[in-house]
């Protein structure tokens, strides 16, 4: 991915993440946001994916349900979202992916890996168009 087309994204997430009610913003004061390029091969790996391009974003962390007193130690948690995957997932017949596509799907991925956050599965976002 070119710097010009890395800052056209973060131009773009910036704006959707403006956007987005104060209930997310109270969430991300608490939970790390990152945005990289692509996934390394080690996540890859471990979420079984073939083509970097295919994972739009990741959480890490302990889900809210499932933290209590005896929970061990662990890094915070965090949202990784990723351009490659996102890029690919508005590609339109020519491979192009608009603005309004892009806005949608980050603040879907987000959306997404919050939900995750508080113990949502896979399933659950599908069911309500999140998947």
């Amino acid at each position: 991915m070119n710097s010009r087309t890395r800052n056209q994204f973060d131009k773009i997430l910036e704006e959707v993440l403006t956007a987005m009610p104060p209930m997310v913003h109270e969430l991300l004061d608490k939970i790390t946001l990152d945005v990289e390029d692509y996934p390394s091969r080690q996540v890859m790996e471990e979420m079984d994916v073939e083509y970097r391009d295919d994972l739009c974003g990741i959480y890490t962390g302990i889900p809210l349900g499932e933290k209590h007193l005896e929970t061990p130690p662990h890094l915070s948690d965090a949202v990784m979202i990723y351009r490659e995957g996102i890029v690919a997932a508005t590609a339109e017949e020519y491979g192009r992916a608009t603005k309004a596509g892009l806005r949608e799907q980050i603040r879907i991925t987000v959306l997404h890996e919050l939900a995750h956050h508080h113990g949502m599965t896979e399933e659950e976002l599908e069911q309500l168009g999140y998947g």
